[in-house]
């Protein structure tokens, strides 16, 4: 696998933790997004290459994961913001669900309330998000002040 440019190897990430159908099931959707968004498509191989992996079930209510809202804080902008990641098919930003090819998606997926992840824009700019909570039952997210 090779390393995303736009990443510091020097840079020590949080810990992830996703299901093993998850796993699989993102794998099949970053190998199908290479030749469209090979740069994001890297970079979710990259961090499903380093996630702890749990059996079905076994994933704590406080972890982002598909089909659960999550409300972070973007911490260059201040903003704090409620979505629902799921697939790119289900996405629809306008009723809070948020694709998981996204860089948001990306840097969420797997996070616990609590963790911030950070990394380099395409234009170089330093982003970093905090999970603030994490809704487990929750149909969609929406926005929030």
């Amino acid at each position: 696998m090779t390393t995303v440019p736009n990443r510091r190897p020097s840079r020590r990430q949080p810990k992830i933790v996703l299901e093993r159908d998850t796993i699989e099931q993102l794998e099949a959707l970053a190998e199908g997004a290479m030749r469209r968004t090979p740069d994001l498509a890297e970079r979710l191989l990259t961090e499903l290459s380093r996630a702890k992996i749990v059996a079905k079930g076994k994933l704590g209510v406080d972890i982002v994961t598909l089909g659960r809202a999550v409300t972070f804080r973007d911490e260059t902008s201040g903003k704090v913001q409620t979505v629902t990641l799921v697939l790119p098919e289900q996405a629809d930003i306008s009723q809070g669900r948020a694709s998981l090819m996204t860089p948001i998606g990306v840097a969420l997926i797997g996070l616990s309330v609590g963790m911030t992840f950070r990394w380099s824009a395409r234009d170089g700019e330093e982003r970093s998000l905090t999970v603030l909570e994490v809704h487990p039952d929750a149909d969609a997210g929406e926005t929030a002040a």
